[in-house]
């Protein structure tokens, strides 16, 4: 019988937990609540004796300082209502796993098959509440129904229940061997429900190519020859369905588009992908030539680039969106786990050094009304946060860059970006390590977590829409704390050469792992009946497409097999043996002596059909307001510093941990109280070594309003200007492109898509002009293409969004620069023109505009004064950088001053203006986000030498730093147009988010 303990806070200890809950209740739902206060609840389903529980209880379980416990009693009292909320049966259940192991460390045995621990929390509310204000409480703000169930009892009720609420969430029943046979010789409306209900995200035409390829005559025999009937089973159009799924194939960016422009004029594009992502790196690789660092791009689980002779350096950047809609802390916490097994399972495999991050949300304090699948928005900003603390913090990665976005269209999906980055050996063992290969004969090997219900059509139901009928089993949960063990096993057997291959089982589960090794050798054979699972009750299919997280999949050649579980078992890594590849040209599935998949290798990969798709530019003007002439700005600055898309992010960024592995140099905040904000990261990964790895990124989705192709040019030089300012060398320096699109394919749901598909063209197209312009190789990327929310009445689209990564090397750290004023007396330089470029920017948003003046970037000008700079910092000439972007000058002299707790002196009259002398004004020197520049302190003594480097390049020297903490900026009229102190533009700036 299940036996629970509870553990609470002592009386008069402070629930800071139970304060939070009360805040959110009062302010997400205007709810009078007096108290709130939390309990945790562990029910132990195990043979164990009363001394076994109590030890338990009394150790690790609680804090015997601030903490009591009890067993089977219940110590909830003192409340009007008390929720209790746990998670579903078959859902992870990470604390639940912790102690479990921690039980059977204490006593030394482990738990039986079927026994388990399982945690819950009550909540103990008082207030003048009604029954239905608590179900909002519980369903809106305490539990996520779609992985969660929760239980309300007034005092009497829980007086009456005897304490007991929330029953064990136990799976029980038996793996059946029972597959399917589905009928695919029905009419197309039949295809279209089987596709529909399946979750298999087919379109007609896909089902079609499957139909026909069953009644296949020479198909249907080879199928007889393994004891399959001529319909497909379960299993196999599940599997075809992951490897077709737009997650997993890309359809759209390989699929061929008729694109037409403003002016009628007609292209074919065959696959965005191969012409304008892998065609810039071709071009960029032959540009380098023998200085091409490219090692491996587009053929593994992230990109590899040579940082020098011993290290090579792994990087991807990976989007999470549609799961953090359903769940935003799993969603996120599996996101950041998920993308660290794509660099560890890249060549060999490579150390992970650090994290990135970057959210787009809707706005936290959203008032307006929501469809009901939608949660609101500070939920998922508070959940999503949560989840990637936890992920990265507890595997040991520092997280060292980032940002977050806000537009009121992320309501509809947010966006959540989760990047990583490893180092790896040049070689191990005398082969070069970004290289594996599989020999027919290796054993299919799966280490790490087991196989659960968690994450079944999670590539498929990524690839469609947010809707009603979303599943529910698409939602994974990380645990970081099995990926570490794992992660730590597996370095030391690729050091020992243990395995030939390595791929993280991610999207698809093993349908998607195994089949895409399987490419290597030509084929496999496959028993799931040998799979561990974390509970009974899974179909085969479930097996073979789960994507239950914290697993890698690995080629093992029989020779080293038994050294390579022995390894796993001394680090309490479960390892298991599934079958072997082999070169028969058959993807062939067994569950027992019983074959529930056959599929030929080239139709599994090869059979699917390129889409035809078509995008039509139409060039769309917005309204063009005529700016206000003040004679003071002040009030503006403050109020862009305290906008949300500028606003310090501080609140944030300290839940995670940039220091572990003690390699961190510049760090996410900055200056003489660190808390300016830092452009990039700098971090220095050998640490009996100078030379360090820097990161930064660019994304600014309100420009693709405008257009998309010049949103996609600012994000790149964005993500190029902030690496430079850290002092990040242009002689090595790569790129990651995600995409993240509104549905682009025109349909009855997307009226509009021959737009949007336009907009994604153009969006390609500069990727290729600018990347190719500014030398930027390509090494790894993602797209992400359905971010819709439709309900069948509500539409609501994400605006078309590119996060562009870059990564490269300082050569050394100790010429690093940061971006707050040093001392006063500092000469202060603008470095870059500016002109009358509003449109889209922030300025513009603070009066509900959009505008058209898009900036627009010159790289025939930015790249050599972006090379000038780089001499000029690693000269040791540049006191402080800081790049221009959000809010323009303005914004850019007051975080200068207030991060390094000096003022700054500035007069409009003295930077460059480019463009319209009619349109030259204080708002537009003070606001535009013009591209490609950079505000620059510089000591006196160096003036002259820093002058002749940046020579033959615009800039313009626009006043000084003063000990008076004010920024001070004279008007071209020669009046003062801002003047306010350092801290209180400093207030403006962290208050925002302060306290969330």
């Amino acid at each position: 019988m299940a036996q629970r303990i509870e553990v609470a806070l002592k009386e008069g200890v402070r629930d800071a937990r139970g304060e939070r809950v009360r805040r959110e209740i009062e302010h997400f739902l205007h709810l009078p609540v007096h108290e709130v206060r939390t309990i945790d609840v562990y029910t132990v389903d195990a043979g164990l004796s009363p001394d076994e529980l109590e030890k338990a209880a009394s150790e690790p379980f609680s804090d015997p300082v601030i903490q009591t416990w009890s067993l089977d009693r219940p110590l909830a009292d003192g409340f009007d209502y008390l929720v209790e909320v746990g998670f579903r049966p078959g859902v992870t259940d990470n604390v639940g796993r912790t102690a479990r192991e921690a039980i059977e460390y204490i006593t030394g045995r482990p738990f039986a098959a079927g026994e388990g621990v399982y945690t819950s929390v009550q909540y103990l509310l008082s207030g003048a509440l009604s029954r239905t204000d608590v179900e909002r409480i519980a369903r809106d703000l305490l539990c996520n129904t779609l992985i969660q169930r929760y239980i309300i009892l007034d005092r009497a009720e829980f007086a009456a229940a005897g304490g007991v609420a929330v029953v064990v969430p136990k799976v029980t029943g038996e793996t059946r061997a029972q597959v399917r046979e589905i009928d695919l010789n029905v009419s197309d409306d039949e295809l279209m429900r089987i596709s529909r209900e399946g979750v298999l995200a087919l379109t007609l035409d896909e089902m079609k190519v499957i139909q026909a390829h069953y009644r296949n005559p020479a198909v249907i025999a080879e199928r007889s020859k393994v004891g399959l009937a001529a319909k497909p089973t379960d299993a196999e159009l599940e599997a075809i369905a992951q490897t077709w799924s737009e997650h997993c194939k890309h359809k759209i960016f390989s699929g061929t588009i008729e694109y037409i422009d403003e002016n009628g004029n007609r292209e074919e594009i065959r696959s965005l992908f191969k012409t304008f992502i892998q065609g810039t790196t071709k071009t960029v690789r032959e540009q380098l030539g023998e200085r091409d660092f490219c090692l491996s791009v587009f053929k593994d689980n992230a990109g590899v680039i040579r940082w020098n002779d011993d290290w090579s350096l792994v990087f991807k950047v990976e989007t999470h969106n549609s799961p953090s809609a359903l769940d935003p802390y799993g969603g996120a916490l599996t996101g950041i786990v998920g993308v660290n097994r794509d660099p560890f399972g890249t060549g060999k495999g490579s150390k992970l050094i650090f994290n990135t991050d970057v959210f787009c949300f809707a706005s936290p304090f959203y008032d307006k009304p929501l469809p009901s699948r939608l949660l609101h928005p500070r939920r998922i900003y508070e959940g999503v946060v949560e989840g990637v603390e936890h992920g990265g913090n507890k595997s040991g990665i520092p997280t060292v860059n980032g940002s977050i976005v806000f537009d009121d269209r992320f309501a509809g999906k947010p966006l959540v970006f989760c990047g990583t980055a490893g180092l790896m050996p040049a070689t191990i063992n005398g082969a070069p390590a970004h290289e594996k290969f599989i020999r027919p004969g290796d054993l299919i090997v799966m280490t790490g977590g087991r196989i659960g219900k968690d994450g079944i059509h999670g590539a498929t139901f990524s690839s469609e829409e947010l809707h009603e009928g979303s599943p529910v089993t698409a939602v994974q949960i990380g645990d970081p704390i099995t990926q570490k063990r794992m992660t730590d096993f597996l370095i030391r057997a690729r050091d020992k050469g243990l395995y030939n291959f390595i791929t993280d089982n991610g999207a698809g589960g093993l349908s998607s792992s195994i089949g895409e090794m399987s490419g290597e050798c030509g084929g496999c054979r496959m028993d799931l009946s040998k799979a561990p699972l974390k509970y009974p009750g899974l179909d085969p299919w479930e097996i073979l497409i789960s994507e239950a997280q914290e697993r890698m999949s690995l080629a093992v050649p029989p020779e080293h097999i038994d050294e390579f579980i022995a390894m796993a078992r001394r680090f309490g890594v479960e390892a298991t043996i599934l079958g072997e590849f082999t070169d028969s040209g058959y993807f062939h599935i067994m569950y027992g002596d019983r074959t529930i998949a056959y599929l030929p290798m080239d139709f599994l990969h090869g059979g699917l059909p390129p889409m035809q798709m078509r995008g039509v530019w139409e060039v769309k003007r917005h309204e063009e307001p005529a700016l206000e002439v003040k004679q003071d700005y002040a009030a503006d600055l403050k109020q862009l510093l305290g906008s949300l898309n500028i606003c310090s992010k501080e609140s944030v960024v300290r839940r995670y941990d940039h220091e572990v592995q003690g390699g961190s140099v510049v760090k996410p905040f900055t200056g003489v109280a660190n808390d300016g904000p830092s452009d990039a990261a700098v971090i220095r990964p050998v640490l009996d070594s100078f030379e360090g790895v820097v990161v930064s990124h660019g994304i600014c989705p309100r420009y693709s309003d405008i257009d998309a192709y010049h949103m996609t040019a600012n994000a790149i030089d964005e993500a190029l200007r902030n690496y430079v300012a850290v002092g990040g060398s242009l002689d090595l320096v790569a790129g990651l492109d995600n995409f993240c699109w509104c549905d682009p394919v025109q349909s009855d749901k997307t009226p509009d898509g021959e737009y949007k598909m336009a907009q994604l063209v153009r969006s390609n197209k500069a990727l290729y002009d600018y990347c190719v312009a500014f030398g930027i190789p390509l090494i790894s990327g993602k797209d992400s293409m359905k971010n819709d929310f439709w309900d069948g009445n509500v539409k609501i689209s994400i605006p078309p969004t590119l996060l562009f990564s870059v990564i490269g090397k300082i050569d050394d750290i100790r010429t690093a620069v940061t971006m707050d004023a040093k001392r006063p007396g500092d000469i202060v330089y603008l470095l870059g023109k500016t002109g009358y470029e509003l449109g889209g920017s922030e300025y513009m948003a603070l009066k509900g505009l959009v505008g058209n003046s898009v900036p627009q970037v010159n790289t025939a000008k930015a790249l050599p004064r972006y090379r000038a700079l780089h001499r000029a910092i690693s000269q040791g000439l540049v006191a402080s950088c800081h790049d221009l972007s959000d809010g323009g000058l303005a914004v850019a002299l007051a975080e200068t001053a207030f991060a390094g707790g000096f003022g700054i002196v500035a007069e409009l009259s003295r930077v460059l203006w480019s463009g319209d002398e009619a349109l030259k004004g204080d708002a537009a020197l003070l606001f535009s986000e013009s591209a490609s520049r950079h505000l620059v302190t510089v000591r006196p003594e160096n003036r002259e030498a820093f002058e002749s480097v940046m020579a033959a390049n615009c800039f313009s020297s626009i006043g000084v730093v003063t000990e008076e903490g004010r920024v001070t900026v004279t008007g071209l009229s020669g009046t003062r147009v801002i003047d306010a102190g350092i801290d209180e533009l400093k207030q403006a700036w962290q208050s925002p988010l302060r306290e969330l």
